[in-house]
């Protein structure tokens, strides 16, 4: 009886053992039950045509946004008109027409003359990246913010993709002073539409995909864009053969993905992460990609294109420079907001562009030694 009352207990205790190693594999094995939400869709639009190099840059941040999440997030960018007008992105937005969208800060001057200062103008000395220096760690950020609030604009906003110089502009004739400015149908928006008022021109704001058909109609005489790979497939050489390179008006530009905000305060904060990973790897992408297709383009166009590109004369840039300080003391005073953007981007400048004024080496004596007239890099 002892024996087989002790055989029987070491059965019970492997039997219990064993079920509970059982239970414990099962319990690894099988995971929590948690009901699937499947991908979050988003439905967006750029203020671009398709065909722009521009709307391609939309694509690509979406594309980083979905890869980089495995899909859970998948964004789908439509073009410009699609569901609203170009320049009616922010409100669609802000509306939730639109889950998000792609364009530029300057299109929202209308509603907050302030944000333009986001690349509208000479950027005090700053290049792009500069101004996204100061975005970023200089107080801007917190100030786009503020100004959005105080429009009532239901967005999130995050700025990325340094613009070169944009050029002055396409016109019938190269222009020598700033006198011949005066008079003409020009386009262009934000700040611009102040100077190159102040400059004497009768200005006309309109989304990229309509400037060529209104120079082509003769309701504008010149215009700018923006770059060499946009304004060749939006067809400006077919329309003017004389474009006038580097001006101060849209020195310091970026672009800018814009979210609704119900939209994304229901994201994870691991897709809000990523969001903000891809917009700085989308950003240096951006600058890369331009600098290869925009130089390609600028060939193209003086040998394919037969454009006769000019450098805008110094006299130009410099009225330019007068105009929007008499534009810059104007909103100012009329705007608050404006003024604290103003003194913000001031107080960066000012250290920024003298650290690089005084450390950057100057490229031109390099680009004379190798690629002018006794340039010697072919014999390299």
């Amino acid at each position: 009886m002892k024996q087989g009352t002790r055989n029987g207990g070491k059965t019970s205790r492997r039997q219990f053992l064993s079920g509970a190693a059982m239970a414990g594999a099962a319990a690894v094995a099988a995971p929590s039950v948690v009901k699937a939400q499947g991908p979050t869709n988003m439905r967006w639009q750029s203020t671009w045509p398709s065909k722009d190099i521009f709307h391609e840059f939309a694509n690509d941040f979406a594309k980083k946004v979905n890869d980089m999440t495995g899909g859970d997030l998948k964004i789908e960018v439509l073009p410009a008109g699609a569901v609203v007008p170009a320049f009616g992105l922010l409100d669609a937005v802000s509306q939730g027409t639109l889950d998000g969208g792609h364009g530029v800060v300057a299109y929202h001057y209308g509603k907050q003359s302030a944000l333009a200062l986001w690349g509208s103008g000479p950027g005090f000395a700053m290049d792009a990246n500069m101004l996204l220096a100061w975005h970023k760690y200089g107080g801007g950020k917190e100030l786009l913010v503020k100004l959005y609030e105080s429009i009532g604009a239901n967005v999130v906003s995050f700025l990325y993709g340094p613009m070169p110089t944009q050029p002055l502009g396409w016109f019938k004739k190269p222009v020598a002073k700033a006198e011949d400015i005066q008079g003409l149908k020009f386009r262009t928006v934000g700040i611009s539409i102040d100077v190159f008022t102040g400059l004497g021109a009768a200005v006309n704001a309109l989304p990229g995909g309509e400037i060529v058909a209104a120079l082509d109609r003769g309701l504008l005489d010149a215009a700018e864009f923006n770059n060499a790979s946009s304004d060749r497939v939006l067809g400006f050489p077919d329309v003017s053969k004389i474009c006038m390179l580097q001006s101060y008006h849209q020195n310091a530009e970026q672009f800018e993905v814009l979210f609704n905000k119900a939209r994304y305060d229901q994201l994870p904060e691991q897709i809000k992460a990523i969001i903000a990973n891809a917009a700085e790897a989308a950003s240096q992408d951006m600058h890369w990609k331009a600098i290869d297709r925009y130089s390609r383009d600028y060939v193209a166009m003086q040998t394919t294109d037969q454009v006769k590109f000019y450098k805008t004369p110094d006299a130009i840039l410099k009225r330019q420079l007068e105009v929007y300080d008499e534009v810059v003391k104007k909103k100012s005073a009329e705007n608050p907001l404006f003024k604290e953007v103003i003194q913000s981007q001031i107080a960066f400048a000012e250290r920024a562009t003298r650290w690089e004024q005084d450390t950057v080496v100057g490229r031109r004596l390099a680009f004379d030694h190798y690629f002018g007239k006794e340039g010697v890099a072919k014999s390299l």
